[in-house]
């Protein structure tokens, strides 16, 4: 399960208050087959999360009602949702930025402008990952089932 091919169709939670940058994301991974989902504040951003359960957020950082960054904070912190990838787009780019989006629990950071190229290329990383963990978490949970089932090894 290495090829983009032999992945699952994913979902792709696009974040950001701006529609056309909303938009600009979804144009460049339109070709890829992902269902894509937006949302334009912090808030909508979490109830789409539940809703849809998205296998990679895309999240803008400066948006209303709650930031990128405690967006990213509440969904890390729910053990429902932290498994979930999140890579930050936004213009915000100093370092501090970057560091305040690590520390509040992103995957990964991506300036805008934004290179398709980059964007494509990290969004199938942060995919296929996604996908051998729950490939992973799967086998594991059958394995315990079958443990349980065959009894104590004496």
């Amino acid at each position: 399960m290495t090829s983009a091919e032999s992945l699952p169709t994913s979902k792709i939670l696009i974040a950001d208050d701006n529609i056309p940058n909303c938009e600009l994301l979804d144009a460049h991974l339109e070709a890829e087959n992902y269902e894509i989902f937006m949302a334009h504040d912090g808030k909508e951003t979490l109830e789409k999360v539940a809703e849809h359960k998205p296998d990679l957020v895309l999240l803008d950082i400066m948006m209303p009602k709650l930031s990128g960054y405690e967006v990213c904070q509440k969904l890390k912190e729910n053990p429902e949702t932290a498994g979930i990838p999140i890579l930050v787009v936004t213009a915000l780019h100093e370092k501090g930025d970057i560091e305040k989006a690590v520390k509040s629990g992103c995957d990964d950071f991506l300036s805008k402008p934004i290179n398709s190229i980059e964007l494509k290329t990290r969004v199938r990383s942060m995919l296929r990952v996604r996908h051998l963990t729950n490939e992973r978490d799967r086998l594991l949970a059958y394995l315990a089932e079958v443990e349980k089932a065959a009894g104590p090894q004496g």
